[in-house]
């Protein structure tokens, strides 16, 4: 599945949770997927907890988080300073 394909898993709707996005179709906001991954959740674990979510989704979510890391600055502290 290329990347289109996979950001089109993604829906950003100012109609449902607040225009968060999140896995198309679903409630799920990619942050928690994102959060859950950086946690050191294991997909099983993500999927079991989330039955409507596919590997593919999860996947999204990790281009989707690609694409932002390239298009825009997060503020992260420089180590000693």
């Amino acid at each position: 599945m290329g990347k289109n394909e996979l950001l089109d898993r993604i829906s950003i709707d100012p109609r449902i949770c607040h225009g968060k996005p999140c896995i198309r179709g679903t409630r799920i906001f990619v942050s928690i997927i994102l959060d859950n991954l950086a946690a050191g959740i294991a997909e099983a674990e993500l999927l079991a907890a989330y039955p409507p979510l596919t590997s593919q989704d999860i996947q999204a979510a990790l281009v989707y988080a690609a694409e932002l890391a390239r298009e825009r600055w997060v503020p992260i502290a420089v180590e000693g300073t």
